[in-house]
């Protein structure tokens, strides 16, 4: 890895599930690239490709699903057609995913403290087990969890769901890893711990190097974490840039109605704002763009696909009808 060079580039990343009912474009021709200490916020509704975005990241995207195109540079290294065996050795040291569900991280018939001690002597044999079990007891305390040496006796059924999640986001931290892709990991957590993790992660990134990707349909948290954004819909990214210049000026009338739809941007009493329609089908997406069906400025421009676009320098942009300086 030379000194510019990112942590990780994708480019043109296309992956696609195979199924009866058609082939389904669930990411299509994306590009985005993280640098060392960068977080990289990744916004959009359900169903726009986000999680699958970073599951073609670190391997796991599973039969019907495969990636047809593109490139995954971590490092300089393509992970796309990496062996199974090379991405083992990656994930969970030098690559750790945080799970939405943290029982895809956790094993229920294990105690918490075999499950940490594992994660670190399966990467480095060398650390002695005294040594292992007191950054698993560091770990713990970093987000949060009291009685930490109570706790790595316990088993994952004798936790709540949010003290789950916050092992889970331990596990993930605990050999530092150069790149962590975060999917959406503080959902299930109440503010003051959401508070909480997102200050450890960000410090972490501060003084490890480490690359964050965050997953999240929450703009208020990709505001105070991320410092650019790219924003997905219906499996590409349609709009891209530093968090300040996307949330501040939006350009893309999708973007503009996602920010429009935050709850504490109404006026008292009056009716929630919201983007008409529905997100289409992956499987019959429409021609041209995708969002024309929902959009107040489609017109017949819109019936072929927009190019993507840089309206200026670290901006890019799929849309014929950008709002300009749009507030």
């Amino acid at each position: 890895m030379t000194a510019n060079q990112p942590t990780l580039s994708v480019e043109s990343l296309r992956t696609h599930f195979f199924t009866r009912a058609g082939v389904l474009k669930a990411v299509d021709d994306v590009s985005f690239t993280v640098s060392a200490g960068q977080v990289l916020g990744l916004v959009g509704e359900s169903g726009s490709g986000k999680t699958v975005t970073g599951f073609s990241v670190i391997g796991l995207v599973d039969p019907p699903g495969r990636i047809v195109g593109g490139r995954v540079l971590f490092k300089g290294e393509d992970l796309v057609g990496a062996g199974e065996e090379r991405l083992r050795r990656l994930r969970g040291d030098r690559v750790a995913m945080i799970f939405q569900d943290p029982m895809m991280t956790l094993n229920p018939v294990l105690r918490v403290d075999t499950q940490m001690i594992e994660t670190i002597l399966a990467h480095d044999p060398a650390v002695g087990r005294s040594a292992a079990m007191e950054r698993a007891r560091d770990a713990l305390g970093r987000v949060g969890i009291p009685s930490p040496d109570e706790r790595l006796r316990a088993y994952p059924h004798q936790f709540s769901g949010g003290m789950r999640q916050r092992v889970a986001i331990a596990i993930a931290l605990l050999n530092r890893p150069d790149l962590i892709i975060a999917d959406e990991p503080t959902t299930a957590l109440d503010v003051t711990i959401q508070g909480q993790i997102l200050y450890e992660v960000q410090k972490l990134c501060r003084e490890t190097g480490a690359a964050l990707i965050w997953i999240t349909h929450d703009l208020s948290v990709i505001a105070g974490l991320a410092d650019t954004v790219c924003v997905m819909y219906a499996g590409r990214i349609v709009e891209s840039g530093t968090v300040d210049d996307v949330l501040d000026r939006p350009q893309h009338p999708y973007t503009a109605g996602l920010i429009g739809s935050v709850p504490s941007r109404n006026r008292r009493g009056v009716k929630l704002a919201q983007i008409p329609g529905m997100t289409p089908s992956l499987l019959s997406l429409p021609p041209g763009c995708a969002f024309r069906a929902r959009c107040a400025r489609a017109d017949d421009a819109c019936l072929a696909e927009p190019p993507l676009v840089i309206p200026s320098p670290g901006r890019g942009l799929r849309c014929f009808h950008p709002q300009a300086d749009a507030r």
